[in-house]
């Protein structure tokens, strides 16, 4: 699918702060920090395509007082609407003083999990008499939830038909079942199948379409606090819930049509090393957006580029991530199965004097691309492209990595020129 062509930008590059590093560094990264004056670790706020807009919800007056919920908890309006205004996640009783308790803390069971998704988006729904359980009687009064997030393949059981009721729900489960559970279970199937031109597919992880398609229609917070933040299989507290299923049950009407081109990721064909750089991509997908990240787990004080509370990674430490080549201070081969290419800046802004310029049209693979998102003539957003349209992209909005459409709309409209950095 051919780009439409944005207009230029002047781009004005800028310093910015450095970084300090300490003398002891993590596995994977030497103690001589003397090469890294001037790599800095501040990442990109805010970059990326602006957040999805929620479909306008109606206030009506609250009965519910939540004794453990402050007023100004980051997910109280989400706990208000799917706990308050609905009873979906209402699940203990009042007190004796009238209060409820929500447990925003808590981690959120699969039981629970279900009988709030299935209340949700298929109360009327009939439970299937023949599927039943190894761990779970059908006159436990969670089963009929089950049963139903099961038969309608929004939920799984393992090999042995167990349910798993008392296990936590993990963000990927979570987001596999909401997704599939707001109608778009197909276009994550199709955005599963990412492929070549020439039919070449890609190994992708499990439940990584819905992953993909849960992150680009908000499923997941990004966090100011990004010790919060949580990992595609990071067991979620009912907080967290609470906003993916917010999100999904105001998530506007126009939203599948929005994500059209998710039905057919097909890139152009690629040699051995650029299909290298699409597999590294595809297995971050769901990463937390971390300013300031640049690795793949938490780091402690002695690693290299600063301190990360959570694995994830801004729009700058992505392309690090995916296209850097190891040096003195800095390495992730292994676990990165390819050596990258010459990336020693830190910053998108910084970033965009390397390597040969490349303009709209001339795009290939492998080539990162610059953004001016708010059009003050620097660039604040990088990602990389993987062809006919594609980026591999770590934006603040979605909260994370994608597999981003980069061929029209924002990401068109801001762009403001490519660099080269790998060989053709």
């Amino acid at each position: 699918m051919a780009m439409s062509r944005p207009l230029r930008r002047l781009v004005v590059l800028a310093l910015v702060l450095a970084c300090a590093f300490t003398a002891q560094a993590p596995l994977g990264y030497a103690a001589d920090a003397s090469d890294r004056r001037g790599v800095a670790e501040q990442g990109e706020r805010g970059s990326g395509i602006p957040m999805i807009p929620l479909a306008p919800v109606a206030r009506t007056a609250s009965t519910v007082t939540w004794s453990d919920v402050p007023r100004n908890y980051w997910a109280r309006t989400a706990i208000d609407y799917v706990g308050a205004s609905h009873q979906w996640m209402r699940d203990w009783h009042a007190a004796d003083d009238g209060t409820f308790r929500f447990r925003p803390a808590k981690l959120e069971s699969r039981r629970l999990f279900a009988r709030a998704i299935v209340t949700a988006f298929a109360s009327d729904e009939p439970m299937d008499a023949s599927l039943t359980f190894a761990d779970m009687v059908s006159t436990n009064g969670m089963f009929p939830f089950a049963n139903v997030a099961v038969k309608l393949g929004w939920m799984q059981t393992d090999a042995h038909r167990n349910f798993r009721p008392k296990d936590p729900i993990t963000m990927r489960a979570a987001q596999v079942a909401l997704v599939r559970a707001v109608g778009l279970g197909h276009l994550a199937t199709d955005a599963a199948k990412i492929h070549l031109r020439d039919g070449t597919t890609f190994r992708t992880p499990k439940g990584f379409g819905e992953l993909l398609i849960g992150m680009r229609i908000g499923l997941r917070y990004n966090h100011s606090d990004e010790s919060l933040d949580v990992l595609p299989d990071s067991p979620l507290p009912r907080s967290e819930v609470a906003w993916s299923l917010y999100r999904a049950a105001t998530m506007p009407s126009y939203e599948e049509s929005s994500l059209a081109q998710y039905t057919d990721i097909e890139l152009p064909n690629l040699g051995a090393k650029k299909q290298a750089i699409v597999r590294w991509g595809i297995d971050y997908v769901g990463y937390p957006y971390v300013w300031g990240g640049d690795w793949y787990t938490r780091t402690g004080s002695g690693y290299c580029c600063g301190s990360q509370p959570v694995g994830g990674f801004d729009c700058s430490g992505l392309a690090w991530w995916v296209m850097k080549a190891a040096d003195k201070t800095w390495d992730n081969t292994p676990p990165r199965p390819y050596a990258g290419w010459s990336l020693p800046q830190r910053t998108s802004t910084d970033m965009a004097g390397n390597g040969t310029r490349v303009k709209w049209g001339g795009l290939k693979a492998g080539d990162l691309m610059f953004y001016d998102g708010d059009r003050d003539g620097r660039v604040d957003h990088v990602d990389t492209y993987i062809g006919n349209g594609w980026s591999i992209d770590s934006s603040s909005s979605p909260a994370g990595v994608t597999i981003m459409w980069v061929g029209t709309g924002w990401y068109a409209d801001h762009f403001a020129h490519g660099r080269r950095i790998v060989g053709s």
